[in-house]
């Protein structure tokens, strides 16, 4: 069927129909057609190079420049405009990139893009009129359709080269295990930049045909005030926007009464907010799963299978196993490395030949460096990651074995563990803890707390509390930046 062509089918057989809905219009499929073939006659006049940056914030304008970058044929390269400069100016010049499509908005509040970079910006077109017509150049099932960054080894990002056959297969995957229909209406305010946010939240709608509500910064008021509005069945969180919910005044069951999926990803769901959800507003929160290289679903746990800790099943068509540290297959509830194959697995690591071939095992399974599980019930549970290992008098420890403890007790939202050095021991753990609302920290308690649930040398020596752990725009703990506070 391929990826961009149900798209515009979709856009030209209900052209009348609100297909989105963000924080400063409601878009047609018509509007978003008739835009998208403006946009591409303008890029066409901006550039020749294959790949277009788009800098935007999470709105029905990402689609667009999507639609109009695939129209040509070419590749997508989002970025993060929440990196620092010198990071975000790598990623540009890394991926080639010569024009960038944004608003004026986004540059006033960043500041000017490194010399010699077109902008197209979004807000300076006028959208009037029909355009010259054209055939799309829908890239094929092996083209490059996305270049996405993520963190680098070296500290650097590195780019994961998407197919257009990777995003379709993980859309694809997605719909069918979920059954999701063509008249759902998703609601998020992941950036789009992100995987999880530009595959589920904005491509999966367009392939579909439903529709999805967009709005660029979260607040809980506005999220609640969207949920009444529009009532969508599906909707994507981080445990932080969810745990903000939770707390948020005039939060009622009736709120999320439509939602037929509430998700969270990005990181660990701490117990509190799922008792939470469930306990106040009676909505089971699903985890998932998946990497940036994995275009990023891979595991999902649906409401009705339910574990602690699990994040689901594999999706239809991936393949997983867990493998020790000879590459050798383990049985069940055995821990060792997370693989992954499937459709949706990455081509490679753009200009990285070495990382790609060795990301890669013998027998084509992507290695994830992550830490897991898998029961009798194909359930994964993730353990931690295998760079984050601590070795303690010469035992392994998780960070994720000790964060689990903390995270069940009642004062504490959610917690992170690193490694500090250690003459005697090597390592010793050390725990950093945010409280819920109203909790009270307590040191004595929490290491009591662990030793009762934990191995001696698992105990964290010291535990801190911080007002607010250090966090990436998509939600996920920035351990090395807890190091600032050893």
């Amino acid at each position: 069927m391929g990826l961009l062509e149900p798209m515009l089918r979709n856009l030209l057989r209900a052209p009348l129909r609100t297909v989105i809905v963000d924080d400063w219009r409601s878009w047609r499929g018509i509007h978003l057609l008739v835009a998208a073939l403006h946009l591409a006659r303008r890029i066409e006049q901006s550039t020749s190079r294959p790949h277009i940056g788009i800098m935007l914030p999470t709105s029905g304008l990402t689609p667009l420049a999507i639609l109009a970058t695939w129209m040509l044929g070419r590749t997508i390269v989002p970025i993060n405009y929440l990196l620092r400069s010198e990071d975000r100016d790598f990623v540009i010049a890394n991926a080639e990139v010569d024009t960038i499509i944004t608003v004026s908005a986004m540059i006033d509040a960043l500041g000017e893009l490194p010399a010699g970079i077109n902008e197209i910006r979004l807000d300076r077109i006028a959208f009037k009129g029909l355009p010259p017509l054209r055939r799309a150049r829908c890239p094929a099932t092996g083209d490059l359709a996305a270049l996405l960054y993520t963190s680098g080894t070296s500290g650097r990002p590195k780019g994961v080269m998407l197919t257009a056959g990777n995003l379709e297969s993980n859309i694809r995957q997605c719909i069918e295990w979920a059954g999701i229909p063509r008249k759902s209406v998703l609601l998020g305010v992941l950036p789009q930049f992100h995987c999880f946010g530009l595959t589920v939240l904005t491509l999966l709608p367009l392939w579909l045909g439903a529709k999805v509500i967009y709005t660029a910064r979260f607040q809980p008021k506005k999220i609640l005030d969207l949920l009444q509005a529009h009532r969508p069945t599906i909707m994507l969180a981080i445990p932080s926007m969810l745990n903000s919910l939770l707390n948020a005044k005039g939060a009622a069951a009736d709120h999320f009464a439509s939602v037929r999926y509430l998700v969270s990803g990005g990181e660990p769901l701490p117990q509190a907010i799922f008792d939470g959800f469930r306990d106040r507003f009676g909505v089971v929160l699903n985890e998932g799963y998946g990497l940036t290289e994995t275009s990023p679903v891979a595991n999902w746990c649906r409401p009705q299978e339910h574990k602690r800790l699990s994040v689901g099943p594999p999706l239809p068509g991936i393949e997983e196993r867990i493998a020790a540290p000879d590459g050798s297959p383990l049985g069940v509830d055995q821990e060792g490395e997370v693989r992954i194959k499937g459709p949706n697995v990455m081509k490679g690591y753009y200009k990285l030949e070495g990382e790609t071939s060795g990301a890669f095992d013998s027998e084509g399974f992507f290695m994830t460096g992550d830490m897991g599980r898998i029961d009798a019930d194909r359930h994964l549970f993730i353990t931690g990651r295998i760079k984050e290992m601590l070795v303690v008098a010469g035992e392994n420890v998780f960070p994720r074995s000790i964060e689990e403890v903390l995270d069940a007790h009642p004062s504490v939202l959610s917690s992170s563990v690193i490694g500090m050095p250690d003459p005697g021991r090597g390592e010793v753990p050390i725990a950093f803890v945010e409280l819920v609302p109203g909790g009270t920290f307590d040191e004595v308690t929490l290491r009591a707390h662990c030793r009762e649930r934990l191995a001696p040398y698992q105990v964290p020596r010291r535990v801190r509390h911080l007002e607010q752990l250090p966090r990436s725009p998509t939600g996920k703990i920035l351990r090395r930046e807890l190091r600032n506070y050893l």
